[in-house]
């Protein structure tokens, strides 16, 4: 069943992002995923970096300091090194937990949730072939932000998998990504005000028709930086679900990116807005 098919059944999709972590179990590990999983994530978002030997490994680019207390870039490092970093836990302490290896983790998520992996742009060839080798073809969702250098590596590496780009505000490239070759799904729709383009019920509805899916983010991880019109995590968790994922979900998108995957699933399945 295609992903179009599957949030029509559902009516909302939920992503976990990086997994579902806190206390001492840090983002973007096997344990986070497991949760996720556990917790009836659909899809399980994961960030994707490579060593200097250009092995892939699960990890945010630019976040080592703060995830790993690494000074620098892992593509700086062998694997061999890599592998041996203890990712930190909310305190910053280290954990008993290794940095994942991006292969352990598609294997663990194999046949039980779609993979969306994020920062295919940096490693296209390397992450294809992989998932080719593990015949997850149908089980990953890969994203990229619209550049035309990124959709061409798309066409290159990847042209058979899944794939749903970053909008920002306005969408002007969907007509043009239904004429490429490549297995075009949907788009994740970034906007700072409910009256945006991409969030407006024309553009859903144009959408749906097209058989699309549209995925917005609730997360927070810079309150500076404003992703779903202020519908987020912290307002359904601090204040009134409705005013966040109940209006995304209302507004008719058809994916949730959360890192609350739990109380999100259970709000929107209490009120009709998700099926159980």
């Amino acid at each position: 069943m295609g992903l179009f098919e599957q949030a029509k059944r559902k009516k909302v999709l939920l992503m976990a992002h990086r997994g579902v972590s806190a206390g001492n179990i840090p983002c973007n590990s096997l344990q986070a995923f497991r949760i996720a999983q556990n917790q009836g994530a659909d899809i399980v978002e994961l960030d994707v970096e490579r060593s200097s030997d250009g092995v892939l490994f699960v990890q945010h680019p630019g976040m080592e300091k703060v995830h790993l207390g690494l000074q620098d870039s892992i593509k700086n490092h062998p694997a061999s090194a890599v592998s041996q970093l203890r990712r930190l836990n909310c305190d910053l302490s280290p954990t008993e937990w290794t940095i994942t290896a991006l292969e352990d983790a598609l294997r663990l998520l194999r046949g039980r949730c779609i993979v969306n992996i994020d920062k295919f742009w940096e490693n296209p060839r390397k992450i294809a072939e992989l998932v080719r080798r593990l015949g997850m073809e149908d089980q990953v969702l890969i994203k990229t932000e619209n550049r035309p250098d990124y959709l061409e590596d798309v066409e290159r590496y990847a042209p058979d998998l899944p794939y749903m780009m970053l909008v920002r505000e306005e969408d002007h490239t969907h007509r043009e990504l239904m004429r490429r070759r490549i297995n075009y799904v949907g788009v994740e729709a970034l906007f700072t005000t409910d009256d945006a383009p991409v969030a407006s019920y024309e553009y859903l509805d144009r959408m749906h028709r097209d058989q699309k899916i549209v995925c917005c983010n609730a997360i927070v991880y810079d309150y500076r930086t404003v992703l779903s019109g202020g519908h987020t995590d912290d307002v359904s968790m601090v204040e009134d679900p409705k005013d966040g994922w109940g209006w995304l979900a209302d507004r008719g998108f058809d994916l949730i990116q959360t890192d609350f995957l739990l109380p999100c699933r259970q709000f929107l399945e209490d009120t009709g807005r998700r099926a159980k």
